[in-house]
């Protein structure tokens, strides 16, 4: 038992209790996404309903692997490379809304080859610019109130990235854009500045909107919501029925019914299957673990010493919970039906690989300044953010 002791204590760094948060929504993610996908792997792989249990396993040991190497890496790396990967991020979401894979009327994959696996470069896009906007404001805490320092370079990277994701994926990129909003506050950048940033945003985003893929489903989808004379849409309906059904306790697992009917059940409706096979206690469970996680990055940012440390802990874990909120959210009517898969939990790809690397810098902010030493040639980062503000 020491033994095991000492090798994690050597091994894994960083808040040990957010190690805890992410191993057990990984292991509820393997358990549910077998049963959401019993029955389309027994369709589509000739009766062998392991496929994606295997498949889905494989990618979570890939994506902790990725956390693990990048919770060992000094954190302030990562501001140097963030230019680097939006400078990469631009070319291939262009590429990709004009040449990438259509599903579902939205150009949002590019299939990588030799392992024929989909990738989102939206998923590169969303990390790098979190991690950049992070550095461009603690490198600025000094100017932080000069339109021309501050708020002209965070604007001008913040509107090309989420003005092209929003071509063929509108949710993505309004909760990126939300996500820059929370760092700007907390980055102590006027609401003036802020105010300004939104007007823009909305038009950036209208003629995104108009010129892009997703106007006509965007348009549809708040309609359904906001109208409650036309009826519900089908995918809302079989929600309602699995959590109805679900009850306290639940069915129990690999139980559910509407696993069968509800479109994406292993990815946009996972909450529902949730609730329908472990309950009303099953769902609070699972809210519980993103609240814990939110409390736990929170804490990261307070007690980091570098205000790049801090921003950065901030954005991705505000990136990640606000992602899970909104997807619980539709998934029990408070919201527009959107698309968004529910983080840590829905069947994924490469997906699961960002969300490790997210989780995996996370933990490398929290490993604290005491194991890190300013790097050869690099002032050290010593503005704090207030605590008031990192809870705001």
């Amino acid at each position: 038992m020491n033994v095991i002791k000492n090798w994690l204590r050597q091994n894994l760094k960083g808040d040990p209790v957010l190690w805890g948060i992410v191993i057990l929504f990984s292991l509820i993610s393997i358990a549910v996404v077998y049963s959401a996908t019993g029955t389309l792997a027994y369709k589509q792989k000739a009766g062998n309903t392991e496929y994606f249990l295997l498949k889905h396993t494989g990618l979570i040991f890939v994506g902790l692997a990725f956390m693990w190497l990048a919770h060992r890496i000094d954190y302030r790396y990562y501001s140097r490379l963030s230019l680097y990967a939006l400078l990469i991020s631009v070319p291939l979401l262009l590429f990709t809304f004009f040449m990438g894979s259509n599903i579902n009327e939205a150009s949002r994959w590019l299939t990588i080859p030799v392992i024929n696996q989909t990738f989102q470069p939206s998923d590169l896009a969303k990390l790098a610019l979190i991690a950049h906007v992070a550095s461009m404001l603690s490198r600025r805490q000094q100017h932080v109130q000069d339109f021309k320092t501050t708020l002209l370079p965070v604007m001008l990277w913040v509107g090309l990235i989420c003005g092209i994701i929003i071509l063929s994926n509108a949710s993505t990129a309004l909760l990126l854009f939300a996500t820059c909003l929370l760092l700007m506050f907390i980055g102590r950048v006027p609401l003036k500045q802020m105010a300004v940033m939104v007007a823009i945003g909305a038009v950036v985003g209208g003629v995104g909107l108009a010129t892009g893929q997703r106007m006509k489903t965007v348009i549809s989808r708040i309609e359904n919501f906001t109208d409650k004379s036309k009826p519900v849409p089908f995918q809302l309906e079989h929600s309602y029925i699995a959590i109805a059904t679900g009850g306290v306790t639940g069915k129990g697992p690999g139980n559910s019914t509407e696993r069968n009917i509800l479109p994406h059940p292993y990815s946009d409706f996972i909450f529902a299957v949730i609730i329908e096979e472990y309950g009303m206690a099953g769902g609070v469970f699972v809210l519980f673990l993103y609240l814990a996680f939110l409390y736990r990055g929170l804490l990261t940012v307070v007690n980091s010493y570098g205000a790049f440390g801090g921003l950065l802990a901030a954005g991705l874990t505000f990136s990640l919970v606000l992602q899970a909120m909104v997807n619980m959210g539709v998934a029990v009517g408070l919201g527009p039906i959107t698309g968004l898969p529910l983080p840590l939990l829905s069947m994924g790809g490469t997906s699961l690989i960002f969300t490790g690397i997210s989780i995996g810098i996370i933990l490398a902010v929290s490993r604290g300044e005491r194991e890190i030493r300013p790097m050869v040639g690099e002032p050290a980062d010593t503005v704090r953010i207030p605590k008031v503000s990192a809870y705001a």
